[in-house]
């Protein structure tokens, strides 16, 4: 017998929670509640004669029969959301959704001064950012891309650059810098109160510097670590201690005052940002668009 209109709607719903492993992350990517989503899940199991998911209060996982319809069932599904993207070069603009998964620092430097322009120009192009430092697997995720610092993107995936080098700086408040005196050399660190800076994957960061012999690292004791950009920024404004990033996150505040710079003769460049998708998978339209407009504003040059 062949499926139903209300099946072809579900098989849509089980891939995404198979891809998701979660109810409430597939019904955000849907916009479907996750209760929603559920019934519907019970329906299509039932209408199939088998168990599709395992569910607990905690987990979601396959069953071996979920497993053998999501493998069956991704690449039809795959090729009909490109063969409905790829009408989009009859339209006179780009239309649809893409979604993004951005390393927060990105999503503030990179991608806030760009979408006013973005939504003026693209009013057809939902986007969809998840601004966070963890690292997924954006494939499996359901992201069309990526957006991470260069030299950190996985090697299988197509990278476009979209940023100049970014030079890292430590940086403090002058009711801090007052209090506790200004490290002279990254040496003194060990003297100070160090936001420490967690890493996508957890690992804790090791400050980089570069001196006459080189770049070298310092592992900064820290009591107090966070792992977002804003958040640490908005401990060291407020003089919880010095904080490391960069310099563009920075460059307000120090114009203004409420931050400065030390140990600059120690700063070190690094790769920018680049946005990052399969190879094997067709780039939409719409993510073509935000590509050319950030590299046509620059906002962290190119």
């Amino acid at each position: 017998m062949p499926p139903s209109r209300s099946d072809l709607a579900d098989f849509t719903y089980f891939l995404a929670i198979a891809r998701h492993r979660s109810f409430s992350r597939a019904g955000l990517e849907l916009r479907v509640t996750a209760s929603g989503l559920s019934h519907a899940l019970k329906g299509l199991e039932s209408r199939l004669g088998v168990r599709l998911l395992n569910r607990t209060n905690r987990s979601v996982t396959l069953t071996a029969a979920g497993e053998a319809l999501r493998d069956a069932m991704e690449r039809p599904f795959t090729e009909i959301e490109l063969a409905v993207e790829s009408l989009n070069r009859f339209r006179d603009t780009p239309a649809g959704r893409i979604r993004l998964n951005v390393v927060a620092d990105a999503a503030t430097l990179l991608l806030g001064p760009v979408m006013a322009t973005f939504a003026d120009r693209y009013p057809d192009v939902e986007v969809d950012i998840v601004a966070s430092n963890r690292i997924v697997d954006v494939v499996g995720a359901g992201f069309d891309a990526g957006i991470r610092h260069g030299g950190t993107v996985p090697e299988d995936m197509i990278a476009q650059r979209l940023s100049a080098d970014l030079r890292w700086v430590v940086a403090a408040s002058p009711a801090y810098l007052e209090r506790f005196g200004t490290p002279a050399s990254p040496s003194d660190l060990a003297q100070h109160r160090c936001i420490g800076v967690r890493l996508g994957d957890d690992r804790i960061y090791r400050w980089e510097f570069e001196g006459p012999d080189g770049e070298f690292v310092v592992p900064v004791t820290s009591r107090i670590t966070a792992d977002d950009g804003r958040a640490m920024l908005a401990m060291a404004l407020g003089g919880t201690g010095l904080v490391y990033g960069v310099e563009p996150l920075f460059a307000p505040y120090v114009a203004s005052g409420a931050l400065s710079v030390v140990l600059g003769t120690w700063s070190t460049t690094g790769p920018g940002y680049e946005l990052y998708y399969p190879s094997r998978r067709h780039v939409p339209t719409g993510l073509r668009a935000m590509i050319d407009l950030i590299r046509e504003l620059r906002p962290l040059g190119l």
